[in-house]
């Protein structure tokens, strides 16, 4: 038993951003011992699937239902259950919705489950999976032997190029009880790039002193022309200077992007929870002895005002604005 399924994420009839990433992570357990991976897509119809082959995966699995227009936790858990005894591991993306649903399908098919995982081995019969914890403060790693559900972090592996066949079958949906019903899924009213999703996230706090001046992190993100995304810390979304979905820490999404800019945030143990699993973290704080800086990669102290301009007018010229 050495193939794994990876559960895609779908919404409006689409694939989620993050697809290609969980089917890497799939593939380094199933590469390691010769297996092969399967893409599960739960869906009311049809979707289109025809970039997951070149992403990593040798078949993808569609399994339909008139319930599975919306999140539909039971169906989409009973259906990953049924046919668990075929897989290595089963991978789900550590997104505000796969950590719903992968204890659901772990407890279903009774096996273990590891959760935020940020790196995955396998050699034998083991596969070794790495997770932060005590608020990022310390690595765990886990061993799990025969099946297993694990939620991998976002962008803790970048998307391969495998070229492997992603032919469709479809897959049957097993008898369920609907318990949770999902009325709707609101998004961002600016239509805006997730920040578990984004390449760069520049996040602000406190040191801001105003919501108007967010806009000079909208200009940084706008720079890097849609790779970006705006975060924040949980003091400015309590006082309500930003949504609750950009929000960055242990209570809100935990993010690895490839650069994290973090621009008047003090570095409380709760934000760093979120994300000092970012490749690169850019810390831009007026006072040299803000903790924020002892995870930096890179540290500015300065008045923030003065920086983010210029670091706007830099990021312009190198992307040829």
């Amino acid at each position: 038993m050495a193939n794994v399924l990876a559960v895609l994420e779908i919404r409006g009839g689409t694939l989620r951003k993050g697809a290609a990433e969980l089917l890497a992570a799939a593939r380094r357990i199933a590469d390691a011992a010769g297996g092969t991976v399967d893409a599960l897509v739960c869906a009311n119809g049809a979707v289109d699937t025809s970039a997951l082959g070149a992403a990593g995966a040798d078949r993808v699995l569609h399994a339909t239902h008139a319930d599975f227009a919306t999140y539909c936790p039971d169906g989409m858990s009973a259906t990953a259950a049924s046919i668990a005894s075929q897989y290595r591991a089963m991978v789900v993306a550590a997104t505000a919705t796969g950590k719903d649903l992968a204890p659901r399908i772990a407890a279903r098919a009774n096996v273990p489950c590891a959760m935020d995982v940020t790196s995955v081995d396998a050699a034998g019969d083991v596969i070794r999976v790495v997770r932060p914890v005590y608020a990022g403060k310390a690595l765990q790693t886990v061993e799990l032997r025969g099946t297993a559900v694990i939620a991998v972090r976002p962008g803790a592996y970048a998307a391969v190029s495998a070229s492997k066949g992603g032919a469709v079958e479809s897959v049957a949906t097993p008898a369920f009880t609907r318990r949770l019903e999902v009325g709707a899924i609101k998004t961002s009213d600016k239509g805006a790039l997730d920040v578990a999703e984004a390449r760069v996230v520049v996040s602000g706090g406190r040191g801001l002193g105003d919501p108007k001046h967010f806009a000079l992190l909208d200009e940084l993100a706008a720079a890097f022309g849609g790779e970006a995304a705006v975060g924040a810390s949980r003091a400015v979304v309590d006082a309500g200077w930003a949504e609750h979905g950009a929000q960055v820490g242990q209570t809100g999404k935990t993010v690895a992007p490839e650069l994290y800019i973090a621009v008047g945030i003090s570095g409380a143990i709760q934000h760093l929870a979120g994300m000092r699993t970012a490749k690169v973290i850019v810390a831009i704080n007026r006072d040299k002895d803000a903790p924020i800086f002892k995870v930096a990669d890179y540290g500015i102290v300065g008045d923030l005002f003065e920086v983010m301009p210029a670091l706007t007018a830099a990021v312009k010229a190198a992307k040829g604005h």
